[in-house]
C-alpha cells in the first residue's frame, strides 16, 4: 500500500518561516518521483516544488522560487518543503505527490501525472 502524510501546517505571519513534512511509505522509496502542491479555496491545484527519484533534480513554480526548497532524508522516508518568507498568497492546502518514475533526471510539474496523494496540510500566512 502506498501512502502518503502531511504535517507541519499552521498559521503563520507574513514573512515568517514553515517546513511541511511527508512521510512516504517504503514502497514508494525507490523510483518515485516527488511533488507539492498547493490548492486555495476557490482555486485549481497547482504544482509548488519536485523532485526526482534520484533527488539530483529539482524544479519550482516561479512564485516560489527562491523562497521554498523541496528535499528529501532518504534515511527516514520523509520529503519536506522548507518555506521561507512567507506571503498571504501562500495559503491553501499543501499536498505531496508522488510518481513511479525510474527516470534520474525527470521532475513533473502537471498534477495529472501524480498516482499517489496525501490528504493534506492547512497552511494560512496571515497579512
Amino acid at each position: 500500500q502506498v501512502t502518503l502524510e502531511e504535517s507541519g501546517g499552521g498559521l503563520v505571519q507574513a514573512g515568517d518561516s514553515l517546513r511541511l513534512s511527508c512521510a512516504y511509505s517504503v514502497r514508494i522509496h525507490s523510483s518515485y518521483a516527488m511533488g507539492w502542491f498547493r490548492q486555495a479555496p476557490g482555486k485549481e491545484r497547482e504544482f509548488v516544488a519536485g523532485m526526482s527519484w534520484s533527488g539530483r533534480s529539482t524544479a519550482y513554480a516561479d512564485s516560489v522560487k527562491g523562497r521554498f526548497i523541496i528535499s528529501k532524508e532518504n534515511s527516514k522516508y520523509m520529503v519536506y518543503l522548507q518555506m521561507n518568507r512567507l506571503k498571504p498568497e501562500d495559503t491553501g492546502v499543501y499536498y505531496c505527490a508522488a510518481k513511479n518514475s525510474g527516470d534520474y533526471y525527470l521532475t513533473y510539474r502537471e498534477r495529472t501525472e501524480y498516482e499517489y496523494w496525501g490528504q493534506g496540510t492547512q497552511v494560512t500566512v496571515a497579512s
